[in-house]
């Protein structure tokens, strides 16, 4: 498995299911929320957001479910697309078992984690606050539940774009909280939120770990990144679904 271009956007197949992480390209929003905005919480006008969102939703052929995204590490399982287009509970993973329905979550520096296998599928917003939380342990105890128990070993995982440990710099507090995952995560005052995740899955005892090695800070010309721009910025989407 590898990844691959998906028409503006990244793409790659794992058991039973498809990722796509999406771009800043292909929509109708101006700047500084050009193009492909899906964050219905920025300043962008929701007019353009729901018109992204239509979009993306045709070109893939999915409905989504999501949820809204605190840093935690509750895991919201979908049992249906949402109506409304709105967010019903707080929660910084979607998992589903239904086909149709693309779980997604939102981005713009935190790392959107895929996760599938055993007839379910999940997407999850791992941010540094939802990575000290234990989302991704989460999401992969609601994975098993979903599908009738077993081994974690079946999962595999996609690691999308996220600011890389080439640019994201922390504090000192951030990096001793982190500081049991070993040196490696480390580059100078640096953190490699991408490696703690991976770290992570593999602890749950997910078998394989796909990586984009994409970081959202240093490409302007792919991806909106929140603290490249100061806050002023869009959203990009990671959505997981079943195929």
């Amino acid at each position: 498995m590898s990844f691959r271009p998906h028409g503006d956007h990244l793409a790659i197949d794992l058991p039973g299911a498809r990722a796509v992480f999406t771009t800043r390209r292909g929509g109708v929003s101006p700047m500084p929320y050009a193009s492909l905005n899906l964050g219905i919480t920025t300043a962008d006008d929701p007019r353009h957001v729901a018109a992204n969102r239509a979009r993306l939703a045709a070109e893939l052929g999915v409905g989504f479910a999501f949820a809204r995204q605190v840093h935690g590490a509750a895991v919201a399982v979908a049992r249906s697309a949402a109506a409304t287009g709105e967010a019903l509970v707080e929660a910084d993973a979607v998992a589903t078992a239904v086909p149709g329905v693309g779980a997604l979550v939102l981005v713009a520096d935190c790392v959107p984690v895929a996760v599938a296998g055993g007839g379910a599928v999940a997407m999850v917003h791992a941010g540094w606050g939802g990575l000290a939380a234990g989302v991704i342990a989460e999401t992969v105890r609601a994975m098993l539940d979903l599908t009738g128990g077993g081994s974690a070993a079946r999962l595999a995982a996609a690691i999308g774009p996220g600011a890389g440990p080439c640019c994201y710099e922390v504090g000192d507090e951030l990096r001793e909280w982190f500081a049991g995952y070993g040196r490696e995560i480390r580059r100078g005052p640096n953190i490699d939120l991408k490696l703690i995740a991976r770290r992570q899955l593999e602890t749950a005892g997910v078998a394989q770990v796909h990586d984009a090695e994409l970081c959202t800070i240093c490409s302007p010309e792919l991806f909106f990144s929140h603290r490249r721009d100061r806050g002023v910025t869009g959203r990009q989407a990671g959505v997981a679904w079943l195929t």
